[in-house]
This record gives C-alpha cells, structure tokens and sequence, in this order.
C-alpha cells in the first residue's frame, strides 16, 4: 500500500474504506461478511476508514469489528457531525457521545461537518457555539483533527475553505466531475492552502463501472499501455488493458494533491483489486495519450446527457443565483445515471443552501447565454431542467430544509 501525508505528517492509506454501503441482508448490515472485508482491507494496508452518523448501522458495524479485531488503535477513523440535527450546544455533546459509543472508541481521528453547504450553515453553527465545542474536543483529544465534506460548486467550496482553520476536507471528484462539484479548481485550492483532500464518489456510486454506455466501454476495451510494471529495469511487457474501475483510480491517485480515494468496497475481489491498483499507480504516470483516452470517454458518456454544458462556469455568477453548472450536471445525470442520482445531486446543490439556488430562480435576463463557449440555450435548457428536476418531491424537500432553517 502506498501512503500520503495528512497535514501532521501522519501516514494516510491512498485508498480509503467508505463504509457507507456495506452489504445487508433484511435490512441489516451482514457483519460477518462486513469484517472478513474490512480485516482483507486492513492486512492489504488501508488504515482509514469512512462512516457517518446517518448511515444506518455503519458506525456501530465499524466499532464491533474493531473492537473484536483489537485494531482500533492501528487505524484511523474518519466520521460526520449530522449538523443539519443540531437545534443547541448541548445536541453536538448528544450526537457525539452517541457516535463513540457506536464506534466503542473514546476518540475519533477525523471528524468533518457533514455535507457542509454553504457559508450560511457554517455561521449558523458558530452561533450555536462550534468553535468553542470544537476546540474543546480537540484539546481534550476526543477529536484529532477537524474537517468537513462538500458537495456543490467549486465557488463555494473555496468560500468554505477559508472560513475556519480547517485540518481536512473531503469532496466529490472524478474524471466525469473535473469541472463540476469543487472540481479540479477546488482540489487544488484545498491543497494550496495546505488541506489534505480525501475523495468520494469516485466511481459516481458505481455508475462509472456499471452504466457506461457501449462506445465508452469500447474505448476502454480497445486501449493499451505498455506494462509500466517492468519500467524499473528498462524492460517492456506485453502491452495491458485497464478496466474502466483501474482507470478511474488511477486518474485520481496520478494527482498529487488527492491525499486518499474512498471506495466503497462489499467483495473481497474489489478489495484486491483496489489494493492492487492503489499499489502500482505513481503520480504523474498518465500520459498524454492516457489522457485524451479518458477524454474520448467523457464525450461518449456526454453524447447521452441532455445538455453540452461543461462546467467551465463561464456563466456564473448568475444575477438570481441560480447554480448553472450545477443545474446542467444534475440534469444530464438524469438521463445518464437514473432519476435518483439526479435528484440527490440537484437537490444538494440547490436547496440545501440559505438561499435556493435553483432553474426556478431563472428571470431570463440573458447574461450567462453571453459568456457560455459552448453557445448553449441556457434559459430554454434551464426551463427544461426546472421542469425535470423541481417535482413535487423536490418542492416539498425544500420547503422542509426552509422549516428546519427557521429554527
């Protein structure tokens, strides 16, 4: 296993456990198939592992197996504050207790602000008194280091950055999301500013595995590279192909500044795969050709979407606040990825913010559709998008995040 450097010079696993989607059997998470997994994680060198407060059983799941491995103190765990459940001060001691107590650890390694929004939430939460409650738990070890996740526009993930001496952070980022989500842009800010960044939905939930189209798989297929296994010695193997999930990885891991990927792992092929990939990939090892392979599939995944956009946020900022880039991706999601992904992402991108920042907002006032490269219709797309997107589940999700808000 290969390892990077968190911001105190601790050694992180470059491929992290995300123990969001462990198997269940009858609504409950199959334990022994569970730690026969994370144990085959574990002695292949991961040491870093991902739960959160509202994935049903995951914390609880993830401290017995510790526990019963006596490993706990040879591994880190990263879990989330549920801010959007905290109405008092006294509720983070509740969710926090309850946390360690499903975790059976005194301590947590990692510890993020759950799908941190916007800079609203945040000042929200230092009205309820977090710096206070966060700087006592660190000093009292109960908390080592402090960071948050994000989903949403690279704008407001820099904005986030720079509001609190943060240790880490965590985003969505993959070859599909390179200019959507923090991006790119973000990535590099984050480490620009000395934040270690840890990845998620590296695989979009498996959709870049199990629902590429034809012409994509093709491509991946048809590729090949030299086996850069033998490149030490200055001998040349038999050319190799990748499947798409190796590409996926490796694209990420030839960055230097993504600091661990999480994968959600629930078979003990994928663990050793992952390991196997996460082994033999350097930094900056894509080629130029690689590159443009990977590009070729980005067009054949988006020669399916809806509507061209790229996300260069050319158009931004909207007069209205309507979150273009972030419309379009959720939009092209639903008929690349199925309505559920769809309404997930558009869902957090605009609603979960003080201030919504949906197609609905949209005065057609024209000024994006001057700047966009790509000549896009962006008010008529954005009226199709409303149509789509905003339905009544969506409105009534809204309006429940506007109640939760006034409190």
């Amino acid at each position: 296993m290969q390892y990077r450097k968190d911001k105190y010079g601790n050694d992180i696993s470059v491929l992290g456990y995300g123990c969001m989607r462990f198997t269940q059997t009858a609504g409950r998470i199959d334990l022994k198939k569970a730690e026969e997994e994370i144990m085959t994680a574990f002695r292949g060198g991961v040491n870093y592992y991902d739960t959160a407060y509202i994935y049903g059983g995951s914390e609880a799941a993830l401290g017995e197996i510790l526990e019963r491995n006596g490993i706990r103190d040879q591994v880190y765990i990263a879990t989330k504050l549920p801010h959007y459940l905290i109405k008092t001060k006294d509720s983070l001691d509740k969710y926090f207790e309850e946390q360690l107590r499903r975790l059976r650890t005194d301590y947590v390694d990692y510890y993020l602000m759950h799908m941190l929004t916007d800079i609203h939430t945040w000042e929200r939460l230092k009205e309820l008194g977090i710096l206070e409650w966060l700087k006592e738990k660190q000093e009292s070890g109960a908390i080592r280091q402090v960071g948050f996740s994000y989903h949403g526009n690279s704008d407001m993930f820099c904005q986030l950055v720079d509001v609190y001496e943060w240790d880490f952070c965590q985003i969505q980022y993959n070859y599909m999301d390179e200019n959507s989500q923090a991006g790119r842009r973000g990535l590099q800010y984050a480490h620009e500013k000395g934040l270690p960044v840890v990845i998620m939905e590296p695989l979009r939930g498996g959709k870049l595995v199990n629902r590429l189209p034809e012409s994509a798989t093709k491509i991946f297929t048809d590729y090949k590279v030299p086996d850069r296994s033998d490149s030490k010695s200055g001998q040349v193997g038999e050319p190799v192909s990748y499947t798409p999930v190796q590409w996926a990885l490796k694209w990420l891991w030839n960055q230097p500044q993504v600091t661990c990927v999480l994968s959600g792992m629930n078979s003990i092929e994928m663990i050793q795969d992952n390991i196997d990939t996460a082994e033999n990939t350097r930094v900056g090892e894509l080629t130029e050709a690689d590159e443009a392979m990977l590009q070729q599939v980005v067009k054949a995944i988006n020669a399916k979407m809806k509507v061209g956009c790229t996300g260069c946020g050319y158009c931004m900022p909207c007069p209205k606040g309507v979150d273009i880039p972030g419309t379009f991706s959720a939009y092209n999601r639903r008929y690349g990825e199925g309505w559920m992904a769809a309404m997930q992402d558009y869902f957090m991108c605009t609603a979960m913010r003080k201030d919504a920042s949906g197609a609905s907002n949209c005065v057609e006032c024209g000024k994006c559709e001057q700047h966009c490269p790509q000549n896009i219709q962006i008010r008529q797309e954005l009226k199709a998008a409303k149509k789509v997107l905003e339905n009544p589940i969506y409105r009534i999700g809204r309006w429940l995040v506007k109640k939760m808000k006034a409190y």
